[in-house]
């Protein structure tokens, strides 16, 4: 069984927010980042699936390169591998987000199932 879990770099809960000069972003020079609760669930189901069925779980984020980090937690988890979708300074709205994801899963063996969270804890976005 091959299990894809996607997954997103959010910051810290309880992180103290700072937005920039022009309020429409969040400055994060000084802030903490972990992935969504909701995806964290799903990456430990992931593995508990991998482990009574046998197969590889694989966890994929878009982000800059520190994402890095949340994708080695995934692995300290007990994800196998990770795929990091490297991101510039594109607007990565959900439509560009989706089709990201969908170009790599094509790229990819195929999965047998693909777990999402229920929604990202910091724009809420599904």
């Amino acid at each position: 069984m091959r299990v894809l879990v996607c997954v997103k770099r959010v910051p810290i809960t309880g992180g103290k927010i700072v937005l920039t000069e022009d309020a429409r972003a969040i400055q994060t020079r000084h802030l903490g980042f972990t992935i969504s609760p909701h995806e964290e669930c799903a990456v430990e189901e992931a593995v508990r699936l991998v482990e009574a069925h046998g197969g590889e779980s694989v966890v994929l984020t878009l982000g800059p390169p520190e994402a890095e980090e949340q994708l080695r937690d995934c692995m300290a988890i007990g994800a196998e591998r990770a795929i990091l979708l490297q991101t510039d300074g594109f607007e990565w709205d959900a439509q560009s987000t989706a089709a990201a994801i969908v170009d790599a899963v094509r790229g990819e063996e195929r999965f047998d199932l693909i777990l999402f969270g229920n929604e990202s804890a910091d724009a809420g976005g599904y």
